[in-house]
């Protein structure tokens, strides 16, 4: 595994395509690792014509594990969020996208499309605001602004990222309840089958486990906030991708984003949820090249929602 000392950290990263072809960064989402971007994703984007670099945030995959700032307790977090008292985090969404910056320096790309899912996207869209004169185009996926007042969680997802392994020194144990968490977040339409999910969980376990580090993010996350008007700075190309059936960031969150970003586009996906299933891989590589090649329309600053049964473009 190839690393960079980027931001003060080590970075894991994967290469992927030709150096000369158009680089695109993938940024992955809240306790995830490099591997979480699919292959068929990334081969996808490959073969039309794009430099692919995937990598691990800090406190995941094979990236610095942030140690330093200790296991933060989440029931404090929940209830200082309750009262609205701020949070504080060892490091925050800003140093994650510079840790992504550091990553573009040290593999001498000195501007990059960038696609970030769930608090990936996050991360991509400070990236595009603070550092435009790097960023091509940016591509949000299954993403929220952070204000707040926009929706949370449904009580089937909340409950299923909350539950814990009867035994979490039980490897067969954690894996079911993996398995159970990713299937209550993912696309009710689009369900990845089970035998695949399964293998992903153990190939990912195999590969690192840092859950006080998925904790130090969910801190990073809530201590960011409302990133509404950094997202009215951000000039680049974008395009929102959205699931409308995503129980985890509902879709109002990916509507949000669009609307705070000059004329972004928004595309919702009926029945996807909280995941990139093999089944939509296909479109959402369609879309995204699109996008890239500037042929995807922006909507007005205040897009009325159409709901249908097949897929809506804004």
């Amino acid at each position: 595994m190839a690393t960079a000392l980027a931001n003060g950290i080590t970075i894991a990263y994967e290469t992927h395509g030709d150096p000369h072809d158009p680089p695109v960064l993938l940024v992955m989402g809240l306790g995830m690792q490099l591997t979480s971007w699919p292959q068929d994703f990334v081969d996808g984007l490959v073969e039309q014509g794009y430099y692919v670099i995937r990598f691990d945030n800090r406190d995941s995959g094979l990236s610095s594990k942030m140690r330093q700032h200790g296991a933060p307790s989440m029931v404090l977090t929940w209830l200082k969020t309750l009262v609205r008292w701020p949070v504080k985090s060892g490091y925050t969404l800003y140093d994650m996208a510079d840790d992504a910056r550091g990553l573009l320096d040290f593999l001498g790309v000195p501007k990059a499309h960038v696609i970030g899912a769930s608090m990936g996207g996050m991360i991509g869209q400070i990236f595009a605001a603070r550092h435009a004169e790097r960023t091509l185009s940016l591509t949000s996926i299954m993403s929220s602004s952070g204000r707040r007042g926009l929706p949370g969680p449904t009580p089937v997802a909340r409950k299923a990222m909350m539950r814990m392994p009867a035994n979490p020194r039980d490897r067969a144990l954690v894996i079911e309840r993996m398995v159970q968490t990713l299937r209550a977040i993912g696309s009710p339409s689009y369900p990845t089958p089970e035998k695949l999910l399964r293998t992903r969980i153990e190939a990912a376990l195999a590969r690192n486990t840092c859950p006080d580090g998925i904790a130090r993010q969910i801190v990073a996350v809530i201590a960011c906030g409302d990133r509404t008007p950094l997202l009215e700075k951000i000039s680049c190309p974008t395009m929102v991708i959205h699931g409308a059936a995503d129980p985890l960031v509902p879709l109002a969150c990916g509507e949000d984003t669009a609307r705070a970003i000059p004329n972004a586009a928004l595309y919702v996906i009926e029945g996807m949820g909280h995941d990139l299933p093999p089944p939509l891989i296909e479109r959402l590589i369609a879309l995204i090249d699109a996008h890239l090649h500037g042929k995807m329309e922006p909507n007005d600053k205040a897009p009325s929602i159409r709901r249908a049964d097949s897929d809506t473009h804004y």
